[in-house]
């Protein structure tokens, strides 16, 4: 019986090859990577409701363009909403 040894730099160099390996399938599907955000990657990314995104439109929270029926947010604008909004460990 064969045993091998399987050390946390195998484990780690086997997690960075599969990343790759994911990313090559799916190409730009991260939002981070993106200058513009549809709706439902912005839901994603704030872990929020299409309604509660509609409501941080509706009185001016986060800026947004139309494009016909397509709303598309900046990530740079989603960031200053972000860091204004910040609070301070109590």
């Amino acid at each position: 019986m064969n045993i091998e040894v399987i050390t946390k730099q195998d484990l780690n160099q086997l997690k960075q090859e599969l990343l790759e390996e994911i990313r090559k399938l799916n190409p730009g599907t991260n939002a981070i990577d993106k200058k513009w955000l549809k709706t439902r990657e912005v839901c994603k990314l704030l872990n929020c409701s299409p309604g509660t995104l509609q409501n941080l439109r509706l009185n001016g929270t986060l800026e947004y363009t139309k494009v016909g029926g397509t709303l598309y947010y900046s990530l740079e604008s989603i960031t200053k909403v972000l860091e204004a909004n910040k609070s301070k460990a109590a």
